[in-house]
């Protein structure tokens, strides 16, 4: 069966699923295996997913992108993460952030970085959590303060997809230092990668995700001018939690892409491999194994599905993010899991796909607001 149909894909995003798929199955399936391996930044994969119009598409049309919405870029992370995560992350992160500038940025800002971006001139980045804070935003320690016409910018930031790679991140620092109010003290700014006092290194090499790069980044007296504040000053904290609730529902979309990988190669390995003088197949504990593979992959696709339209309408969109990012997730480590197991010894060879989506699996889990943050919202959020 079609793990990924178009079945609750809204029309208007069904082609650029058609074109998705086909670019996943031409440029990211044959290579996946080997970037894995390597560990390498694709940028083969990349500069191919620009010329076929797949990178930074949800940047306007006015200013040089194709002005994707949130349901064509769900349709897309479904097709790009069944066939590789870590490639798809990268084709993902090289716009990473720009939404932030084309809603609260002024047109100077939109004019020098971000249309070079949908251009395809430049990379972006975004840099938000740091070595010892990751899902508390209102935590964050690293500091900006005004000096004269210029913001002085001091800190770490760790996990920052592109840090190294990019021309310019959105970076997100404490501006205040009021206790009354902590969701007031940060603002976002426009780093130029290339500035005096920026210093990025490459992570060490991940257990998954290993064709996309994160990097940890050293602010030492790093100055850029007052311009480059993005909209209000004191407001980050809550353009970056609208920002998020998009993100993780696309985030869901990775999931979604994760476990149909899983529930493809386990299925048809299963079907191949005897035991006991039959297939596997007809042991009724494996067939209740993968009704449940497939029952669970479902329902968080309608949910994710659901969270889309909702988020997208701004209907509780917080609570339905959440739900979507947890349930999508989860459900990619649960039929990993169990794929795993069904593919017995051979599960833990580098060399079979199955080991390599059960390592992915255990990274979007964490990344956009760990699940646990993530149930604090849902409880919050939910009207109880």
């Amino acid at each position: 069966m079609e793990l990924l149909d178009t079945g609750p894909v809204p029309e208007h995003a069904h082609d650029i699923k058609e074109e998705t798929r086909a670019f996943a199955e031409e440029h990211v399936e044959p290579v996946a295996a080997e970037y894995h391996e390597r560990g390498d930044y694709p940028w083969e994969v990349l500069e191919a997913g620009m010329d076929a119009g797949l990178v930074a598409g949800s940047i306007g049309e006015e200013y040089g992108g194709r002005g994707f919405d949130l349901h064509e870029l769900l349709a897309m992370a479904e097709e790009l993460y069944r066939a590789d995560a870590g490639i798809a992350l990268t084709l993902q992160l090289a716009s990473f952030g720009t939404k932030i500038i084309e809603e609260y940025g002024d047109e100077t800002q939109k004019e020098e970085y971000l249309r070079p971006v949908a251009e395809h001139e430049m990379l972006s980045g975004l840099a938000v959590s740091e070595p010892e804070t990751g899902s508390d935003l209102a935590g964050m320690q690293t500091a900006a303060r005004k000096d004269g016409d210029e913001w002085v910018l001091d800190g770490e930031k760790y996990w920052v997809g592109n840090g190294v790679e990019a021309d310019w991140v959105t970076l997100y620092a404490r501006t205040g230092d009021d206790p009354d109010d902590r969701y007031g003290n940060y603002s976002l700014f426009v780093v130029p990668t290339d500035v005096d006092g920026y210093d990025a290194e490459h992570i060490p090499e991940k257990m998954g995700f290993r064709a996309s790069k994160q990097a940890h980044i050293e602010l030492d007296g790093a100055r850029i001018p007052e311009e480059n504040l993005i909209g209000a000053e004191g407001t980050g904290f809550y353009v970056l939690a609208e920002f998020f609730n998009h993100g993780r529902v696309v985030v869901g979309g990775h999931g979604l892409g994760l476990a149909a990988a899983a529930i493809e190669e386990t299925a048809d390995f299963a079907h191949g491999r005897t035991a006991f003088d039959r297939t596997i197949t007809e042991f009724q504990a494996v067939q209740h194994s993968l009704a449940d593979m497939l029952t669970e992959f479902q329902a968080a696709r309608t949910l994710t599905w659901e969270a889309a339209d909702r988020v997208a309408a701004n209907d509780d969109a917080g609570l339905w993010a959440a739900m979507a990012k947890v349930k999508a997730t989860e459900t990619a480590t649960d039929c990993a899991e169990h794929g795993m197991q069904l593919h017995g010894g051979r599960s833990v060879l580098t060399e079979n796909r199955i080991s390599r989506i059960y390592r992915d699996v255990r990274i979007p889990v964490i990344y956009e607001g760990a699940n646990e943050i993530q149930r604090n919202l849902i409880y919050g959020q939910a009207g109880w």
